[in-house]
């Protein structure tokens, strides 16, 4: 079996806000507390994050991970990638370079932002290797493998990675998915997709889009991430169709 595990779920700011902005959110629900979005998937004895979130400390504590093989990236906006010199831990416990996917423009901006990661300096080792993600590759560790997919999304004025691991499909980050895509997403058992405010956005998919494309999709269940403060879990909850359900922070989904 593999599990797959929302970490966060929450936009760019989470919600609190970091000035106690609750917005339209019920602070009173646990459910409506949400961090940077970032996933995890366990296969067996292998581990494998997708992004490194500002919360990815927390959010990796909370839900008792302690150990990391390869982490995936969607791309490199920092409310995705900010947690990256948090991934050190694990290359002091392996004593080897972790192994990092993303698209080259994502891959780029880290060896820019983050070189000491890949390259070292000032008496710290390099604690990451990087690869350039394709359209299809697997990750490993002994017996157990985990099969992926990726393509591109449009996310604004860059492209995001989407990711299908078995059958699930996994697009944090997207205002628009390429026509020609929609057949690698058949037959899904879960669809994780972005779903901002209800309001039109530049860069990310609202509410009825969201659902417009969960509906063209058709998998046997929609989880709505990246909710921003303006969704209140239950008020959301109780105007979807019942196989869609807004995602919360520690949702476990096995596919």
């Amino acid at each position: 079996m593999t599990k797959f595990i929302i970490l966060g779920c929450g936009s760019s700011v989470g919600v609190p806000w970091i000035t106690g902005n609750w917005g339209k959110c019920n602070k009173k629900n646990k459910f409506n507390k949400r961090t940077r979005c970032s996933a995890f998937v366990k296969k067996g004895n292998l581990s494998l994050l997708i992004d490194t979130s500002p919360d990815i400390k927390n959010q990796l504590l909370t839900n008792k991970i302690k150990d990391i093989d390869y982490v995936l990236y969607t791309h490199e906006h920092a409310d995705q990638t900010s947690g990256i010199f948090e991934l050190r831990p694990f290359y002091w416990k392996k004593k080897k370079k972790i192994n990092i996917f993303a698209n080259k423009e994502t891959l780029k901006d880290l060896k820019k932002k983050h070189g000491y990661c890949f390259k070292g300096g000032q008496g710290y080792a390099p604690i990451l290797k990087g690869n350039l993600v394709k359209q299809n590759f697997s990750v490993s560790k002994k017996k157990d493998i985990i099969k992926i997919k990726s393509f591109y999304v449009k996310h604004g004025e860059i492209n995001s990675t989407a990711y299908v691991i078995d059958k699930l499909a996994y697009i944090s980050d997207a205002n628009a998915i390429f026509e020609e895509d929609y057949k690698k997403l058949k037959n899904l058992k879960y669809l994780v997709i972005d779903c901002l405010k209800f309001n039109q956005h530049p860069s990310h998919f609202n509410f009825d889009e969201a659902i417009t494309i969960s509906q063209k999709i058709n998998p046997k269940k929609t989880i709505l991430t990246n909710l921003h403060s303006d969704m209140d879990y239950n008020f959301i909850k109780n105007s979807l169709p019942k196989n869609v359900l807004p995602a919360f922070d520690g949702m476990i989904l096995k596919i």
